[in-house]
């Protein structure tokens, strides 16, 4: 197997698995902006993607098929993939047989024992014991945890409740199109299609988001359950979440409320958000500045506000917090793993990835 050594490189060898979708598109937006430095670059899509062009800082690539033979004699450094949860369990390890480490944006790998589940914000020392795999955690989650861990390391959270507002762009761009289109018809005065949602999302919000399980939460809310547990290795902390699709394109937020073991004021909570990495604070209401999805779209950070003491129960506190979840919820942190992956090796004069598990 190769093994790639990060300290003698200046530049590294990158595949994107799913270059044509919306992450896909936004993990090279995300590139070009931070400068990363790429040696070569591969970009992998399905066969009915394969040879389309894309221009990357002012080269021009051709999309091509992904295969299990894909990464075979690549020497790929890392692998974005972002292609859904069939393609990364089917094609991940052929990757990272290859000598590839494998950064994954699905949920096939998220519960995985034996696999990461990184917020370089929150727990970015578990990048140090992955086997080939890194997963990136579902978008509310990654939202969430961003301003959650702060609030944590000064007294451990206890109990979270939260409710989502998730926009179109979170069911991808057909879901996107189809608020779009809905909009057009209403104008004109058509009858309103009704495809890729359960219901109307125009002038509606559906408090429905992935599958109902037994115990009446559906998978978009048991993700937020069982990836906080893992990801703050935590295994008592409780997440109660209700996820509800609304009319925007783009950013999710979320209503959250935190139980702590100690009280933490509106103050220190502030203080707290402020001095975080990736949280910007917008919090003056009665200047009516607060996070919204307008403001947090195509941005970086996620916008932390509405930060106020819970008068319904004794040490808990209300926050409001908005981020994109193309952006810090998928591609953003997908590259920031990458990038965290290089400095350490650079740092610790280590290999890039560690024997495969697969």
């Amino acid at each position: 197997m190769n093994v790639n050594q990060l300290r003698s490189k200046e530049a590294y060898n990158l595949a994107i698995v799913g270059a044509t979708g919306a992450v896909g598109e936004t993990f090279l937006n995300i590139l070009e902006q931070r400068d990363f430095p790429i040696k070569t670059l591969k970009l992998y899509a399905s066969k009915r993607s394969t040879g389309k062009q894309v221009t990357f800082k002012g080269t021009t690539y051709t999309i091509e098929e992904l295969t299990e033979d894909s990464f075979k004699d690549q020497d790929i450094d890392i692998a974005l993939f972002s292609a859904g949860g069939a393609q990364s369990k089917k094609y991940a390890p052929h990757a990272v047989e290859a000598g590839a480490i494998v950064v994954d944006n699905s949920s096939a790998f998220r519960l995985d024992a034996e696999v990461p589940l990184v917020v370089p914000e929150v727990n970015p020392e578990d990048v140090a014991w992955h086997n080939g795999i890194i997963s990136n955690p579902n978008c509310t989650t990654i939202i969430m945890l961003v301003a959650l861990k702060p609030l944590y390391d000064y007294s451990r959270v206890k109990q979270v409740f939260v409710s989502t507002y998730q926009s179109a762009s979170g069911a991808g761009a057909q879901a996107m199109e189809e608020l779009k289109q809905q909009v057009r018809d209403w104008s004109a005065g058509k009858d309103i299609s009704v495809n890729k949602f359960a219901h109307q999302l125009l002038y509606n919000v559906i408090p429905h988001i992935d599958t109902f399980q037994d115990n009446g939460y559906t998978g978009e809310e048991m993700k937020m359950f069982n990836e906080t547990r893992k990801i703050l290795h935590d295994e008592e902390i409780r997440v109660s979440a209700t996820c509800v699709r609304i009319p925007v394109l783009y950013s999710h937020s979320e209503s959250v409320t935190v139980v702590t073991d100690e009280p933490i004021s509106p103050e220190k909570a502030r203080e707290l958000f402020e001095n975080a990495a990736g949280l910007e604070v917008t919090d003056n209401p009665q200047g009516c500045e607060y996070p919204m999805p307008l403001v947090s779209q195509f941005q970086d950070n996620c916008y932390v506000g509405r930060i106020r003491k819970n008068i319904a129960a004794e040490n808990t506190l209300n926050f409001w917090i908005s981020g994109d979840q193309i952006r810090k919820g998928a591609a953003l942190n997908a590259i920031q793993i990458a990038e965290l992956l290089i400095s350490n090796a650079q740092r610790t004069h280590a290999p890039l990835k560690s024997a495969s598990g697969f």
